[in-house]
């Protein structure tokens, strides 16, 4: 289990929800690009972590999409 950053106090964290929240897929380089990370799966599991559900499809080999689906007050249980 990781130790997750939480939301509030996490800049980086708070970047890639910024770019996620639009409702789109962006892939692993479009996240580092964007949002100024090096590895956008951590920022994703911390973000689960943080209540938030981002969905991660692999697109090809060795190429993944992340997109924010649900908030915290709307993530089903």
């Amino acid at each position: 289990m990781i130790h997750a950053a939480k939301i509030e106090s996490s800049k980086r964290l708070m970047r890639v929800l910024a770019l996620l929240s639009d409702g789109q897929a962006y892939t692993t380089k479009e996240i580092i690009d964007n949002a100024f990370v090096c590895n956008p799966s951590t920022c994703a599991s911390e973000l689960r972590a943080n209540g938030y559900d981002i969905s991660c499809k692999c697109i090809g080999r060795g190429l993944f999409e992340y997109r924010l689906v649900g908030k915290p007050e709307t993530v089903k249980a």
